[in-house]
């Protein structure tokens, strides 16, 4: 391998593949070393830059080896250390030799010092930096001095790129700083720039980046909605005969908020292009009677419904709620998953190819190529954000031999903070239940220590004399499913001894799914008392006798499997209890997801925490999922950049169609072909 093409290798770790992602390769933080400060005026605590002479410089041993040296200039003396050392270094920085440093200051043993500064020699009276040193991301063999020289020799040879792409009436609308006068500020920016806005990114140069990068993803997103406004969908108009029959059988009334959802719903599978539409809803909302509405109005207009759902506990939970509501009204319900027999398995196959199959449910198994659908006219997928963009577009494609693409709902108990919506979402019509069914019982959280089991015990011994069954879930072990597999094994074996006169079922993610089904529905009928599960009872189990659950090691778990989790109990009229057991001690971020969930039980609010806490990328999955993710904008501090991207996405479509293009291929490049499905 040359050396150049070392580096080439090196550039596309960075996602740099040509001299435009070099241009926009922006520094991630910047030094100043524009300016010197005496030694007795150094702030604690800040970065800055000192120069002196070394006046002593040794090796101690203890507590641990290192170099250290003491630094004078005219008004006081400073302490280097260097904890980790090479041996040319303790002769480079000998006695009687002028350095320059820059580093955090701060107070130790000997007084002010910089531990690990950044260090170099330097002779008297040498001028200091004219402009902000950028630091910028790099890699294992790429240098700063290397990257700074790269995006330089980009930026004089390439100066065509930094044309702008908006109009002069929009960057005067938004009071814009020019795109080129951004990109060379950010890269060289002057002494006089002020290093706090710049390291805050509030400085002018980066609201104008982050607005560009904003723009660009509203742009790709309003185009995949017109895009797929041009494709025909089949008209499902709305029947009031089977739908009628369905709310009739229901011991229940909707809510206001279900009965609104579901005419949106109504109203797009009405028109003849194809819904793309996000229904969300906290835990126990009723997102699935939405759903069966819209099932029930492609299956009266002749057509077949789908329903893909991430696991098979969830998949058969809906096949046999489902069954239940529309069997009784004519409509053929079939179930298909991973697991059936080779001969179950073609039955179900034929007769969803023959149209006798109204409404097909299963898991991922719906999108391989043996499923032929007589006529898909809705495919509505719950727990979007567990499959892949690659997999919800495989199931859409189904309908699409008629040159008519189905309609399609995804719903998700995950809510999504409204920024987030507006950024990612921009391209689907979004739905919200915001109310729960009335009678639901309210679930109180507590945190306890897992050296204070024995109280647990004797809560789950309490709740069982009463009637009630309880929850006990393992804990997440990310590493291996066979360790988590061992957990609950031993876990049940454990309690099994602690209750031997209670009825104990397992279910775990490796159990045959006859065994997996027949545990549920024992725990369903109350023939189980204490059910220990691995997290697979995550979504979709509804029991309303169960009030009380455990999550064993709960500092593990993310938020929303937490609360996922949590509205597995409080389905009753009876009050509920869900205890979250963790280990000590607690890192920072596990303190803090803790008293999250402990605090909040509005799953908006919890989802608008998480979000702060982790970012959008780990929030959405988004980067298995081939999200375009932000590099630059942040969606909680530029609300207001976020909305005036909106505003102007249709405004350049419509009317400034070339530079809409320019935009979005600088800003996107290879990614600008993405497609959420």
């Amino acid at each position: 391998m040359t050396a150049q093409s070392a580096v080439r290798e090196k550039l596309s770790r960075l996602g740099i593949r040509n001299d435009l992602d070099l241009i926009l390769h922006l520094p991630i933080r910047y030094e100043d070393e524009t300016r010197l400060f005496a030694i007795a005026d150094v702030p604690q605590g800040q970065t800055v830059q000192i120069e002196g002479v070394i006046v002593h410089s040794e090796v101690v041993v203890r507590p641990r080896r290192q170099l250290v040296c003491q630094v004078e200039d005219n008004s006081g003396v400073l302490v280097m250390r260097f904890l980790n050392f090479y041996g040319s270094q303790i002769k480079t920085y000998a006695v009687g030799k002028r350095v320059r440093l820059l580093g955090e200051v701060r107070s130790g043993f000997f007084g002010a010092e910089m531990v690990h500064p950044k260090c170099r020699i330097v002779h008297a009276g040498e001028s200091l930096a004219d402009a902000m040193t950028p630091v910028y991301p790099s890699t294992a063999g790429l240098s700063q001095k290397m990257i700074g020289k790269l995006i330089g020799q980009a930026l004089q040879s390439n100066q065509q790129m930094l044309t702008e792409s908006i109009p002069d009436n929009i960057i005067r609308k938004y009071q814009l700083a020019g795109f080129r006068d951004s990109v060379m500020c950010l890269h060289n920016p002057l002494p006089e720039v002020s290093l706090a806005a710049l390291q805050a990114r509030t400085h002018p140069a980066w609201r104008r980046i982050k607005f560009d990068e904003l723009l660009a993803q509203q742009l790709s997103m309003r185009l995949h909605y017109r895009q797929r406004r041009s494709h025909t969908a089949p008209v499902l108009t709305q029947k009031d005969g089977l739908r009628q029959a369905f709310l009739a059988e229901l011991n229940f009334q909707l809510t206001a908020a279900q009965m609104r959802v579901a005419a949106e719903i109504s109203r797009d599978l009405n028109s003849p292009y194809p819904m793309q539409r996000l229904l969300q809803g906290d835990v126990g909302s009723g997102k699935t009677i939405v759903a069966a509405l819209a099932a029930l109005q492609a299956i009266e207009n002749g057509y077949q419904a789908a329903i893909m759902a991430p696991t098979e506990i969830l998949a058969e939970q809906h096949f046999q709620k489902l069954a239940g509501w529309f069997e009784p009204l004519g409509i053929r319900v079939a179930w298909l998953s991973g697991s059936q027999k080779k001969k179950q398995k073609q039955a179900v196959l034929d007769d969803i190819a023959s149209g006798t199959a109204q409404l097909a449910i299963g898991t991922h198994a719906l999108f391989q190529d043996q499923v032929i659908f007589h006529q898909l006219g809705l495919a509505i997928i719950d727990e979007q954000h567990r499959f892949g963009v690659h997999q919800r577009l495989a199931l859409r494609m189904k309908g699409a031999q008629s040159g008519q693409v189905p309609h399609q709902l995804m719903m998700s108990a995950t809510p999504i903070p409204r920024t987030l919506s507006m950024s990612y979402f921009a391209d689907l019509d979004v739905s919200v239940i915001d109310e729960l069914p009335p009678g639901r019982s309210p679930i109180v959280t507590k945190l306890i220590a897992d050296n204070r089991r024995d109280e647990i015990i004797v809560r789950i011994q309490q709740a069982c004399e009463q009637g009630k069954q309880v929850y006990w879930v393992c804990p997440l072990i990310e590493e291996s499913e066979t360790l988590q597999l061992q957990t609950a094994m031993e876990t049940c074996e454990n309690l099994t001894r602690v209750f031997p006169h209670l009825r104990i079922g397992l279910v775990h993610g490796r159990l045959p799914p006859q065994e997996k089904a027949a545990v549920m529905l024992a725990f369903k009928q109350g023939e189980i008392q204490l059910l220990v599960a691995t997290t697979v009872i995550e979504v979709g189990v509804d029991v309303p006798n169960a009030s009380l659950m455990v999550i064993e090691n709960a500092e593990r778990m993310g938020l929303s499997q937490l609360h996922q989790l949590r509205g597995r109990v409080g389905r009753g009229t009876e009050a509920s209890i869900c205890i979250l057991m963790f280990q000590q001690p607690l890192s920072e971020i596990a303190r803090k997801r803790l008293k999250i969930i402990f605090e909040h039980t509005d799953g908006f609010e919890i989802a608008r925490q998480d979000l702060q806490l982790r970012g959008p990328g780990e929030f959405l999955g988004a980067r298995q999922s081939g999200v375009p993710l932000l590099r630059f904008a942040d969606l909680e501090q530029d609300g207001d950049l976020l909305k005036a991207a909106q505003a102007t996405a249709d405004e350049l479509l419509n009317n400034y169609p070339q530079l809409a293009e320019q935009h979005i291929a600088r800003w996107l490049g290879e990614k600008a072909g993405y497609l959420r499905v």
